[in-house]
């Protein structure tokens, strides 16, 4: 059995979703003579020209409901199109883990997911419905952000996505669709190049995005941050976890990030009566090492000193 690509566009109401996928039917390189079926989700103010389409072996279903989405229209769609490949057009307000359980048929795979977002409504969005633009985003391959201006935050945005979804790629397009590049360079608010690398407490959730993303950054360096102690059975003796609590979506989705730490044999004592979320002040140098933990390579800190510390001003942390 075949195995038949699923692409998924999702986004809000107005986002742009239609025209994208107007613009990606007329690539000859992604139709590629495929026989293509696009279940549309949503009914926007653009619209297409399914007549049009059908000649071209592109056919479009509708669906209102995602009732909808059971096993038997699935199968009902795979015997009328036999389609070689597939593309959705989500409904915005439905819920992505819903819609990623639907009973779609064995041998459709899913390849890609793409959100669009509209730059203009982004921050007014996240401000009065975070919850669900992030369940767009966080399981999307690219993320589109069009009607970009000179104004248009980038910082704030890869702020805003890189915790919940560090593999997505983000990219701008002005107004006239012309793309404006990948993410920019984001400026820390500490300096790398010095030595050791003393990390304040506001600035620990960047300083964790991009020790995650750019390792090298800090290999070799020696590092000073207040953290939260955390260590448990399944961690191997003398490791630990020096993190701190963040928010990643909303109020709901709060969650321990750290580093895998390595205490050396002398600092015994000074660990001995730790309890797990109790404030430290950690130093040590990282090295650079392939580990479980983070699926490839990875920041490792030795401990040089350790020591109780008081409470962090902000106890949760934030990406800005």
């Amino acid at each position: 059995m075949a195995e038949k690509p699923v692409y998924v566009i999702n986004g809000f109401l107005e986002a742009g979703k239609t025209e994208f996928i107007r613009t990606t039917l007329e690539d000859p390189e992604f139709i590629n003579r495929d026989r293509t079926l696009l279940i549309v989700c949503e009914e926007g103010i653009e619209e297409y020209d399914v007549a049009s389409l059908a000649k071209r072996d592109i056919f479009v279903e509708f669906v209102e409901e995602f009732e909808d989405l059971t096993a038997d229209f699935y199968k009902g769609l795979e015997t009328k199109y036999r389609p070689d490949k597939i593309i959705f057009e989500l409904n915005g307000i439905w819920k992505m883990d819903d819609f990623l359980e639907s009973p779609m048929p064995k041998d459709w795979i899913m390849v890609q997911m793409i959100t669009i977002v509209n730059a203009a409504t982004f921050t007014n969005y996240l401000s009065n419905m975070r919850t669900m633009i992030m369940d767009h985003i966080k399981y999307s391959d690219t993320v589109i952000f069009n009607r970009c201006t000179k104004e248009t935050d980038r910082v704030q945005i890869r702020r805003t996505i890189k915790p919940l979804n560090r593999k997505a790629q983000i990219i701008y397009e002005a107004d006239e669709g012309v793309e404006l590049g990948e993410e920019e360079e984001d400026p820390l608010p500490f300096d790398i190049n010095t030595d050791p690398i003393v990390i304040e407490d506001d600035d620990f959730g960047l300083f964790y995005l991009d020790a995650l993303d750019n390792p090298g950054h800090y290999d070799g360096k020696t590092l000073c941050f207040k953290a939260q102690y955390y260590h448990d059975e399944k961690m191997n003796k003398g490791v630990i976890l020096p993190g701190r609590f963040a928010m990643q979506c909303c109020a709901n989705d709060i969650s321990f990030i750290g580093f895998l730490a390595r205490l050396p044999f002398s600092l015994k004592d000074e660990v001995a009566t730790l309890k797990n979320k109790d404030w430290i002040y950690v130093k040590g140098k990282v090295k650079i090492e392939l580990k479980r933990e983070y699926r490839g390579r990875g920041p490792v800190i030795y401990i040089q000193s350790i020591e109780r510390a008081a409470k962090a001003e902000e106890d949760i942390v934030y990406f800005t």
